[in-house]
């Protein structure tokens, strides 16, 4: 058989693309030998995956409707999260919480503050805690499952909840923070994952997407509480808002108990009867619309078979061997992105409120507006991703907050005053829509939808640890920023770092559709470079 013959067989080429990929003939060779190895099932796999293409939105909510359940109830994990980072971040100007844990007298006021090498140090504390939860979640997931995963994380936060609510100091804050990051680090890519195994195709980039609301959900409570508690001066202002982190582990922990496993993940495992059973567990097949669970199986299995055929390897240095090396930096550059877009300001932001000139009062009811802004963006963007293309939504909502974030820097230069403080506020009430319309949730969609199904969970977890570190980055410069006197520097180099996100994001695939796993295989089976977008980052962390 030829190496043109083999090619068909497997895989359609874009011969457009002449010049720009290359089939990969050890993998084609490969996937020819697993097809003939599975031909038996393929059939069967065939039909399921064009029963699973023809789904309307509709009838994949009343087949899966249990589905969406399970998977919307892992996302509240992300709800706790979003509410615990949100919290820190607000603190560093909650004047109860600056009273009792300020290292340096403020000048402003006369009272404490937290220094910004402390702010750094707590914030960062939050990303090197989740770093190790990251990698550990990588492993841990795919040798006991998502479920127990989840099960512990959610026992491990309820114990570290401690350390924050009994705190007498700042360094017991920063020890709770580091443990409460590991489990967080688990919910950052636990949740996509699962709801990309649990749902169809269709529903994918609605479910992925959810968890970006489920982060603004948290942001918005975290916001509400603190606004409830500014006119108290006594430990409780700060101690209930810890204490409230308590609500969520409890009840997510009892749904978890119910919840059923992966299926693809036990089909990794060489369990298809427990496969089966937790299909059914998340559909009703009995709603009218047509699904046989042995062939979701058989298709299951067989791509599956056809991704071990490209590669036995499931470790960490698999995702940058072959075509997975393409698929983790696409993952992680779009991730990264997000750290370098000026995104760091929304979690400082009653600070920067407060420094641009508003109240107290004023500038915690702007983070809830904020925040508010940031839950309509992000509903508007489910409409916004059946119409338009993922990388469209990615760059032109970096090229929009790159313009607000001029206009920032210049109103940054001009004698502040009441006017322009809120002029500032407003545009990163604007600035906060944009990114939760393109940037926030798109992202998720595109780091669940790029991995193969065997190294998925790994190349998610590469991905987001990518974010972390561009986050550690902005957590050592963003409070040394705010409080200089050279303003403008702070937003032109969020204006640089937006300019670089847009270029790294341009450099990527055209266009990134919401296509079947099976789909992904075959179209991902070629070999792109890497040096143009690796050497781009490079010198955007150089730069900043």
């Amino acid at each position: 058989m030829t190496s043109e013959r083999r090619r068909s067989s497997v895989v359609q080429v874009n011969r457009e693309n002449d010049g720009i990929l290359r089939v990969n003939d050890d993998s084609v060779r490969r996937m020819s030998q697993a097809n003939a190895f599975i031909a038996g099932d393929i059939a069967d796999a065939k039909q399921a995956s064009q029963n699973e293409k023809d789904l309307s939105i509709r009838d994949a909510i009343k087949l899966y409707k249990k589905g969406i359940c399970f998977s919307l109830l892992f996302s509240l994990a992300v709800i706790m999260e979003g509410y615990d980072l949100s919290l820190m971040g607000s603190f560093y100007a909650f004047p109860p919480f600056k009273n009792k844990y300020g290292t340096e007298p403020d000048p402003e006021d006369g009272g404490l503050l937290i220094s910004a090498p402390w702010q750094s140090g707590l914030s960062n504390g939050v990303q090197v805690g989740s770093i190790i939860g990251l990698y550990l979640n990588g492993w841990v997931s795919e040798l006991i499952g998502y479920k127990k995963t989840m099960f512990g994380s959610l026992v491990l936060m309820i114990a570290f909840i401690f350390l924050p609510f009994f705190a007498q100091n700042i360094q017991t804050i920063l020890a709770g923070t580091i443990l409460q990051g590991i489990p967080w680090g688990v919910f950052q890519t636990l949740t996509c994952t699962y709801a990309s195994e649990v749902t169809p195709t269709i529903l994918r980039p609605y479910l992925t997407t959810y968890v970006n609301l489920c982060w603004v959900f948290g942001q918005l409570i975290a916001a509400g509480v603190l606004r409830g508690f500014l006119q108290r001066t006594d430990q409780w202002a700060y101690r209930i808002p810890f204490a409230l982190q308590w609500v969520w582990p409890v009840p997510i922990l009892i749904g978890t108990i119910f919840a059923p496993e992966s299926p693809w993940w036990l089909v990794r495992q060489g369990r298809l009867e427990d496969a089966k059973k937790a299909l059914l567990k998340i559909t009703s097949t009995k709603c009218g619309v047509r699904f046989d669970v042995d062939d979701q199986v058989q298709m299951i299995k067989a791509t599956n078979e056809l991704e071990a055929a490209m590669s036995e390897d499931t470790s960490y240095l698999a995702c940058f061997k072959g075509i997975d090396a393409r698929r983790t930096e696409i993952a992680c550059v779009a991730w990264v992105a997000q750290a370098f877009c000026g995104a760091a300001l929304m979690g400082y932001s009653v600070q920067f409120y407060e420094r641009a000139g508003l109240s107290n009062a004023n500038a915690f009811n702007m983070n809830i507006g904020q925040y508010v802004m940031g839950a309509i963006g992000t509903g508007l963007s489910w409409f916004l991703m059946t119409y338009v293309g993922r990388r469209a939504i990615y760059f032109y909502g970096l090229a929009a907050m790159l313009c607000l974030l001029l206009i920032v820097g210049g109103l940054g230069t001009m004698e502040q005053n009441e006017g322009a403080s809120w002029a500032i506020g407003s545009i990163l009430l604007v600035y906060t829509f944009i990114y939760d319309f393109t940037v926030g949730p798109v992202c998720y969609c595109i780091v669940a939808e790029i991995p193969s199904t065997r190294l998925k969970i790994k190349t998610v977890v590469l991905a987001r640890n990518f974010y972390n570190m561009g986050g550690i980055v902005n957590n050592i410069l963003m409070p040394r920023m705010r409080r200089g006197k050279r303003r403008l520097k702070r937003h032109f180099n969020e204006v640089y770092n937006d300019v670089a996100g847009s270029t790294l994001r341009g450099k990527q695939r055209e266009k990134i559709l919401c296509v079947t796993y099976q789909e992904n295989l075959g179209e991902y089976i070629v070999e792109l470079p890497l040096h143009d977008n690796l050497g781009s980052l490079g010198l955007l962390l150089l730069r900043v």
